[in-house]
């Protein structure tokens, strides 16, 4: 075989390999490949083994689809009231147009951590020191939104934008702090405060309900020592108008006819008289009558 021939034969083996190694290409997962054909955009690879027309296609780049966090410089920034803060942000976002991403802004990481930074500054600056340190939430889900917006045509979707830090000078550090600091001591005076008063109130409320009770128990204790001394009163009424009265009369004439026989007077009392018995002369009375039957049958 002629020398030419052989050499011919290995420079077209050579490029024949040149060419396989060039069109042989692998993406991996979470990824997409942008192809160029005379560097113009021809198609987006997806994740596998993937032929390019040798010396025609190009690889273009090599997208990564995955959520990625972006972390925005610190910055100073004034805020409504004149104070200067240096804020600190992170940016959370993932590609959703692997063509758009590539050809639509040169640079996406700058220029997602440019416009943060701008939109962070316009803001804060609308906001005074204390709105600033209170709205965390809000700065976050407003930054959010514009760079969600902004960043749309790019192919790109913000998930989250979270401010790490708002840093206020040391001489407002040190004043906050000791504003914390007394306000945490007013509102621990106030709740002594208030534990004083409640235990009064209870300690006010307990005694008087104490009292009722007491009042209530000498009340029903006066009623019913009333009513025992009004039932003793009239159960003693009631016998002495059943076993007292008479003897009480029967007495009195005792005691009259006592008097009487004190002055030698003479008294007729009847012997249907009660004082008979007393005196115990029905049975001279009944002798008396007796007698004089018997002298005048006698007779």
């Amino acid at each position: 075989m002629n020398v030419g021939v052989i050499v011919v034969l290995s420079v077209l083996a050579v490029v024949a390999l040149i060419a396989l190694s060039r069109s042989i290409t692998i993406i991996h997962q979470a990824e997409k490949g942008l192809v160029e054909r005379f560097g113009r955009y021809k198609e987006t690879l997806v994740p596998g083994l993937r032929f390019l027309v040798p010396f025609m296609d190009s690889l273009r780049a090599r997208i990564d689809m995955r959520e990625t966090v972006l972390d925005v410089e610190p910055q100073a920034v004034i805020t409504k009231d004149n104070v200067g803060v240096t804020v600190d942000a992170v940016v959370y976002y993932y590609v959703t147009d692997a063509k758009a991403v590539c050809y639509e802004v040169s640079n996406f990481f700058v220029a997602i951590s440019k416009l943060a930074q701008t939109n962070l500054r316009n803001m804060i600056g609308d906001m005074t020191l204390d709105d600033t340190l209170a709205s965390r939430e809000r700065i976050n889900t407003a930054l959010r939104e514009t760079l969600d917006e902004a960043t749309d045509k790019w192919g790109v979707k913000v998930t989250r934008v979270e401010v790490k830090e708002i840093l206020p000078p040391r001489d407002i550090t040190d004043a906050m702090s000791k504003q914390m600091k007394a306000e945490r001591e007013k509102r621990a005076t106030i709740l002594e405060a208030e534990a004083y008063r409640q235990k009064q109130i209870l300690t006010a409320d307990g005694d008087k309900q104490n009292a009722i009770l007491i009042a209530e128990g000498d009340k029903q204790a006066a009623i019913l020592r009333a009513e025992g001394e009004a039932k003793a009163i009239e159960n003693v009424s009631k016998a002495a108008d059943e076993f007292f009265v008479g003897n009480a009369q029967l007495l009195k004439q005792l005691q009259v006819t006592q008097a009487s026989l004190e002055d030698n007077t003479k008294l007729v009392i009847s012997d249907q008289s009660r004082l008979i018995n007393v005196l115990g002369l029905a049975e001279a009375l009944a002798g008396t009558k007796s007698k004089p039957q018997t002298q005048s049958k006698s007779s």
